[in-house]
């Protein structure tokens, strides 16, 4: 039997990604695992180079909506945790998903086509090419199947 123990659920804030942690939770609650938040900071590293005030500006404002997110779960009875990170979307989700042995990856795809997708990649496409575990795409466009 498959057993979900540790739910990996990438945020941007965004309501897509809202959707997702929705879908998390119904996971987690159901089979008892615990979900870790991640959010990515995709800044150049040359615009960061010698500009730690930006950088620490940018994580302090996720840290902090990624806070009023673990917190509202964990008031729910569910363990949740999270970090910021910098870098490369589909990398750092890809090792994070690696040191935390995660069971399950539940993303959502933004449907980029044409020429943003040739130029830009896809996170959602790298992540379940790579990925050692399952990854649940949530279309931004779907028809509901959790309540809130």
């Amino acid at each position: 039997m498959f057993k979900i123990q540790t739910v990996l659920c990438p945020v941007d804030f965004t309501d897509a990604s809202l959707k997702e942690v929705s879908y998390a939770r119904e996971f987690a609650t159901g089979m008892g695992a615990s979900i870790y938040l991640l959010n990515v900071i995709d800044i150049p590293e040359e615009v960061l180079v010698n500009n730690l005030p930006l950088e620490e500006k940018f994580e302090k404002k996720e840290h902090d909506r990624l806070g009023e997110i673990m917190n509202k779960l964990s008031s729910e009875g569910l363990q949740a945790d999270g970090s910021v990170e910098f870098g490369d979307p589909a990398d750092i989700i890809l090792e994070k998903a690696e040191k935390l042995g995660v069971n399950l990856i539940i993303m959502g795809s933004h449907s980029k086509h044409g020429l943003n997708r040739l130029l830009a990649g896809s996170v959602t496409e790298k992540v379940i090419r790579k990925a050692k575990c399952p990854v649940l795409i949530v279309k931004s466009h779907e028809t509901e199947f959790i309540s809130e």
